[in-house]
């Protein structure tokens, strides 16, 4: 069975969202059943409070009335041992009066009767209050999760309230509940509201989960799909722009990369291309020339003429493969540029003395040779030669008999101008976007000269970019051709 592309994944986000669910519900459920213990345990503790309180009033009350200072076997106690025993059943809990030594003399179980009448109590006439416990309640209300110094085999929650007479404490009322017999049970209840709950919110927090990793993960398996289909070279393939969060950011950054890589390997495989061709062309030329003045095809009086094309073939070849190197060398970045000052005027019109024959053959116009301003550029010479030995050999080329070719140089901003504008055809506005590709020819119809490997503004634009400059082209169908750059006047 074919594996689910991105299942992993989404198993492992949802997994991850599972478990931050299940332990923040479980330290949520010990949080609130902590905080319900507490307010259990509170609530008893004012209820026990307010059960002590009442008596211990109730024993002032009757001490006053019977005009004792002490608590004595005088005292009618049914009132009491009553009071003991309603307040004891409500609550299940267990309430008892002892004097200061820790002796027991009045429970629930002495009602009937008077104190001399029925002075013990089976099971609370065995209790003896540690002192320590007596010395607290008399200092003001005791309250304590204990076995009240041994009395009790299990936990209980003890209140003590002092039984004052006058600015005396002559006694101390306790009142006692079990933790186990109440807590249990109500824990159990709280948990089972609790589990119900948990239970209720991981139903719906898990179908939301699996919504939300479904979600969260399909733009990363699209993009996961996306980069195989662009490892096998397709780069067609276009991941869904939707939101605006990171995961849009990164499909938009794919999406770009698709596209320049479309480019870039549209371009490398028209640089195969045409390298195969401008390579194939010439060699094909020289190899047929060169065979029919072996075999005789071409007769002894042509030979000269044929070799002379042939030698044109071969300075084609040397040029495009120096300027493949140059473009190599450009791209890779191993060119650098060696910087001197020199008189950039000079060097310019030491070029133009390079093209002087063809300039007179055809019968161009020069302007603005003698306007042209001297002033010294730190660059590098070479490079920049080459640059202008580019562009006039690419406006004569391009040049009309009985045409012209303007010139003009000039420094602003510490910058340095150069332009050269050649009458002519022109080129249409959707050329002049890509003059400056590699191998890119301008429509050979019109053109006068097509022997070019189309490296030339290439590697001119490549040049004055090394140099931190800019070069544009900008031309009128029909008139004129202009090709201008600027450089730093220092590098």
């Amino acid at each position: 069975m074919k594996k689910r592309k991105g299942s992993k994944l989404f198993r492992r986000y949802l997994l991850g969202i599972f478990s931050i669910v299940m332990v923040s519900l479980m330290l949520m459920s010990l949080l609130f059943l902590g905080i319900e213990t507490s307010r259990w345990q509170n609530e008893q503790t004012d209820t026990l409070s307010s059960y002590t309180d009442v008596i211990a009033g109730n024993v002032k009350n009757l001490m006053h009335n019977y005009h004792d200072s002490a608590l004595t076997n005088t005292i009618p106690v049914y009132i009491l041992a009553n009071n003991l025993n309603t307040m004891c059943t409500a609550n299940n809990c267990d309430i008892f009066i002892c004097d200061l030594s820790g002796k027991v003399i009045l429970c629930r179980e002495m009602v009937g009767g008077e104190i001399r009448n029925k002075n013990f109590c089976e099971i609370h006439s065995q209790y003896i209050i540690p002192e320590s416990i007596i010395k607290k309640a008399e200092n003001g209300q005791y309250s304590d999760v204990t076995l009240l110094g041994g009395i009790y085999t299990v936990n209980q929650l003890v209140v003590g309230t002092p039984i004052k007479s006058g600015s005396n404490t002559v006694g101390v009322v306790f009142a006692s509940k079990s933790v186990a017999s109440t807590i249990y049970t109500y824990i159990i209840n709280i948990s089972r509201i609790v589990l119900f709950s948990a239970v209720v919110v991981l139903i719906a927090v898990t179908l939301i989960s699996y919504l939300m990793a479904y979600r969260f993960t399909r733009p990363l398996r699209q993009m996961s799909y996306a980069t195989k289909r662009f490892a096998e070279g397709d780069f067609s393939y276009k991941i869904p722009e939707s939101g605006n969060d990171e995961l849009t950011d990164l499909a938009k950054a794919l999406n770009k990369m698709a596209s320049s890589l479309s480019v870039l390997e549209g371009s490398r495989r028209s640089f195969v291309a045409n390298v195969s061709h401008e390579l194939k062309t010439p060699m094909t030329t020289i190899g047929g020339f060169i065979d029919g003045i072996l075999d005789g095809t071409i007769p002894k009086e042509r030979e000269a003429y044929y070799l002379n094309i042939v030698a044109d073939e071969v300075k084609r070849l040397s040029r495009l493969v120096t300027g493949m190197l140059n473009m190599s060398k450009l791209e890779a970045g191993e060119m650098q540029i060696n910087a001197k000052e020199f008189d950039l005027s000079q060097s310019i019109i030491k070029t133009i003395l390079n093209f002087e024959t063809k300039i007179t053959s055809k019968s161009i116009e020069v302007v603005g040779l003698e306007s042209l301003e001297s002033f010294k550029v730190s660059a590098d010479e070479d490079m920049l030669m080459q640059v202008v030995y580019n562009l006039i050999d690419n406006a004569i080329k391009f040049t009309p008999d009985n045409g012209y070719i303007a010139f003009k140089l000039f420094s602003a901003n510490n910058k340095a101008y150069f332009s050269i504008r050649n009458s002519g055809d022109g080129i249409s506005p959707e050329e002049l976007e890509k003059v400056f590709e590699r191998f890119y020819k301008i429509d050979k119809s019109r053109s006068f000269d097509v022997k070019g490997a189309g490296l030339g503004l290439y590697i001119v634009q490549s040049i004055i970019t090394l140099h931190g400059g800019e070069i544009k082209a900008t031309s009128e169908e029909g008139k004129f051709t202009d090709f201008s750059f600027w450089i730093p006047v220092k590098q």
